[in-house]
């Protein structure tokens, strides 16, 4: 599975509605609204890279009220389970 993290500007009158049509394509998991220098976070899961293209300037950056995207590809995920398990290992008596 491949996750792409979307910062999106907005037009300010067009947020919600923006939001809204972003959470309901297909590959977007969730999307926040958040305080800072973006609007929106997408977070984007699918299985080839190709479906990104498809999906973020394809579908996201065409929606009414989308100014600006910026896309990261994440890596690796690390979870505060997975720091504890790393840790708790050789630890037991």
């Amino acid at each position: 599975m491949i996750t792409a993290i979307v910062l999106i500007q907005t037009a300010a009158d067009r947020l919600t509605e923006a939001a809204q049509q972003i959470a309901d394509i297909e590959g977007v998991a969730e999307v926040y609204s958040c305080a800072g220098d973006v609007d929106l976070i997408a977070m984007v899961r699918v299985r080839e890279h190709e479906e990104i293209a498809d999906i973020v300037p394809g579908r996201i950056n065409k929606i009414d009220g989308v100014l600006d995207t910026d896309t990261h590809i994440a890596f690796r995920s690390y979870s505060r389970r997975d720091t504890e398990a790393m840790f708790s290992l050789g630890m037991e008596e």
